[in-house]
């Protein structure tokens, strides 16, 4: 079933990542997408992972923050790492607490092909499309995987073109928008790859969260996530 909506408030994109570290290719594509969608802003959510399983390479989340906010200066981004404060570990369950906290914004989710490639593995991904629109950015090396993906096969039906969302008239989910633009090859892979230590230049005092304004500190060994 589709639900219809019409704009009411600020359209907001979401991209969520590890950000380990963020880059001009997170900032690139953020702007790309605010341009094609007319977005008014993009929101960059952190993730913070699980402290009790922490992933081999993985930046404290207060360096990886640092990081966003470095790579987001003077660009109409704001980065967060709410899913924290809301204990939420599934994007499902995140995007339907973030409907319900800010329920005067209207959402897109932002994703690169990558992540659409393997979109069918995610917990309840077509519940997902039907919370909020999708937006696929193309990924240099992934357009044949996305294009063969379960999940594309589903979504294609859903198809829509960007105008129609930058036209702020009614638009519905599930909706599927699809974004090309010259690809950056950068990749947070790439710069760990060349910079193990790169986290210590984000050494310090925690960051504030730009959108719940809270300090955001790294949780100490043992808490729950």
């Amino acid at each position: 079933m589709k639900t219809s909506v019409r704009d009411s408030g600020t359209l907001t994109g979401l991209l969520g990542g590890s950000f380990n570290p963020a880059h001009g290719g997170h900032r690139r594509i953020s702007i790309f997408a605010q341009g094609a969608l007319g977005l008014d802003e993009v929101w960059w959510l952190v993730s913070p992972g699980n402290p009790l399983k922490p992933d081999e390479g993985m930046a404290p989340l207060s360096a990886r923050v640092k990081s966003a906010q470095a790579a987001a200066r003077r660009a109409s981004i704001r980065v967060s790492a709410i899913e924290r404060q809301l204990g939420t570990r599934f994007t499902i369950d995140t995007l339907r607490a973030l409907k319900r906290r800010f329920p005067k914004r209207r959402f897109v989710w932002l994703m690169g092909a990558d992540n659409l490639a393997q979109f069918h593995r995610w917990k309840s991904w077509r519940s997902i499309a039907r919370e909020m629109p999708i937006a696929v950015i193309a990924r240099p090396g992934y357009d044949r995987s996305a294009l063969a993906s379960p999940a594309m096969a589903w979504l294609s039906r859903f198809r829509v073109p960007a105008a129609s969302l930058r036209n702020r008239g009614e638009w519905s989910a599930p909706a599927l928008f699809e974004l090309r633009f010259d690809p950056d090859p950068r990749s947070a892979t790439s710069l760990r790859r060349a910079d193990p230590e790169w986290a210590r230049q984000f050494s310090g005092g925690p960051p504030r969260d730009d959108v719940t304004h809270c300090l955001i500190h790294d949780q100490e060994k043992g808490m729950r996530a």
